[in-house]
């Protein structure tokens, strides 16, 4: 620390912020977005720190897309073996919150030098990390603040959880309430839908949770990527401070921009140049969105059956005891629910071929197929894109309003069903596929074929198209100097600055 006159002073230049991400893309990349835009619109450095578990070539890729006023720093790693008995693996809540809680004393470490070498104003943690806003006490009193990556009706739900925890009868679950989880400002949304980690009250995952919701108010306030316009009924709600929870700044949307979203090998850029204008579906489960066999062959041959013209990131499906097993399509592998894990199913490097035979010959003129991974930030943006089929993860629901893009709700794991019903019911931008009870909780390729005519052509779809269109240009105009969301986040700089 510097000295003057025989007494420490804090270090001179722009304030400095540390930003710690969860493990997996689909944390990383809002904040690394994050602290582009502290950098770029408001002249701070930032430190971003992430975890050994996730430092993957990927990750670091995408990290060094960022200017040299943003480092990044991972953090030594963390036993976590204990976690992974015998008998199976631990729920990816569980992992991800115990690797935070174990990392406090190197966060605290790393506080501390920044301390001494920048002139660190304050310390923004995601949502596994509230445990960590510790290290930010005892680093010296650093302001401790949470970056929520999801939006105001997750938040909600996790600021409410110890009092409807309290509530539920004792032997009921959540999906087996009789009316749907109302919370102030939010869509009412049925508790079968609710955040996937709640649904067994007795699990390790549901007890982080719960544990997590407690430990928010910690925090001296709470960053989210939402807009006002997005959730309106609960961004009125948060307005209002209140003394039971931090302060809600709604800084979003915080997206991936276009050229931040890794090169186009696959060639469906090009492949896009060459369709008309907004006559393609863009199919897209997100990187850990694989399903069951028996539903990627009725997705394909709704896909087929609708006439459409689509481009399709195919992933192998999980492995099944029975190849042809139908199998509830909302299920999922918690493991891929955070961490947004890469690489082949099936042991299997080849994802194609689990599509019915001479389906890629038959479509080969209205249908573009590529394995696990696209450019996504520039398939949305591009001219042909006419709506995504989505699997509703908050990160690929902001890059699709972000460029007026209308969506399918495909949901699967982690909030995505909740993130639907408000898609569905209250934002109105996107429409949802039938789901057979008689089909083993599938959605058949007439359903598929169904909704991708509508979404494409019908009048629901130019509903959602339209809103999804003004949604576009409240959420550009939130982000430019005098908009709502770029205010909000100058707000808070100013707040650290003062700090």
């Amino acid at each position: 620390m510097n000295m003057k006159g025989g007494e420490p002073t804090s270090p001179r230049g722009p304030p400095h912020v540390a930003l710690l991400s969860s493990p997996g893309m689909g944390h990383v990349a809002p904040v690394a977005e994050l602290a582009r835009r502290l950098h770029a619109e408001h002249g701070l450095t930032c430190t971003i720190l992430t975890f050994a578990s996730s430092d993957t070539p990927a990750q670091r890729a995408y990290l060094a897309t960022l200017p040299p006023p943003i480092t990044t720093l991972t953090l030594p790693s963390v036993p976590l073996t204990d976690l992974l008995p015998s008998a199976g693996a631990a729920a990816i809540e569980t992992l991800l919150s115990v690797e935070a809680q174990r990392s406090v004393p190197a966060i605290t470490s790393t506080l501390r030098r920044l301390k001494s070498t920048t002139r660190l104003v304050a310390y923004v943690a995601d949502l596994f990390g509230a445990d960590t806003l510790q290290a930010a006490r005892d680093a010296g009193g650093v302001p401790g603040f949470l970056f929520f990556p999801s939006n105001l009706l997750m938040l909600s739900l996790m600021l409410h959880l110890p009092r409807l925890h309290a509530a539920l009868p004792a032997g009921l679950e959540f999906r087996d309430l009789p009316d749907p989880v109302t919370l102030p400002g939010c869509v009412p949304v049925p508790g079968a839908d609710l955040l996937q980690p709640l649904q067994d009250r007795a699990s390790d995952a549901y007890r982080w949770m719960l544990h997590h919701a407690g430990k928010y108010r910690d925090a001296k306030g709470i960053l989210v990527n939402t807009f006002d316009a997005a959730e309106p009924g609960a961004a009125a709600v948060f307005r209002d401070d209140e003394p039971w929870r931090p302060p809600v700044y709604p800084v979003g949307p915080v997206t991936r921009q276009t050229g931040n979203d890794g090169d186009d090998a696959t060639g469906c850029v090009a492949w896009l140049d060459a369709q008309p204008d907004g006559s393609v579906l863009f199919v897209s489960l997100g990187s850990g969105g694989a399903l069951p066999l028996a539903q990627t062959r009725e997705l394909a041959r709704g896909l087929e059956a609708s006439g459409h013209r689509f481009l399709w990131v195919v992933r192998s499906p999980p492995p099944t005891p029975s190849a042809d097993d139908k199998v509830d399509n909302n299920s999922s592998n918690p493991g891929e629910s955070y961490y947004d894990g890469g690489g082949s199913r099936n042991g299997d490097d080849d994802p194609l071929r689990f599509l019915p035979p001479g389906f890629v010959d038959r479509t080969k003129e209205v249908g573009y197929v590529v394995p696990s991974w696209a450019p996504q930030a520039r398939v949305l943006a591009h001219r042909a894109t006419g709506a995504m089929l989505t699997h509703c993860g908050w990160n690929s629901v902001l890059e699709s309003v972000a460029r007026g893009v209308p969506m399918v709700a495909w949901p699967l794991y982690a909030e995505q069903r909740q993130n639907a019903v408000m898609l569905c019911e209250e934002t109105r931008v996107a429409l949802r596929p039938k789901v057979r009870g008689d089909g083993g909780g599938m959605v058949l390729a007439q359903d598929v074929a169904e909704v991708v005519e509508e979404v494409m052509r019908g009048e629901k779809g130019e509903r959602a198209r339209a809103r999804v269109a003004e949604l576009q240009e409240t959420a550009r105009k939130g982000l430019q100097p005098g908009g709502a969301s770029y205010e909000t986040l100058a707000h808070v700089v100013s707040i650290w600055r003062k700090d």
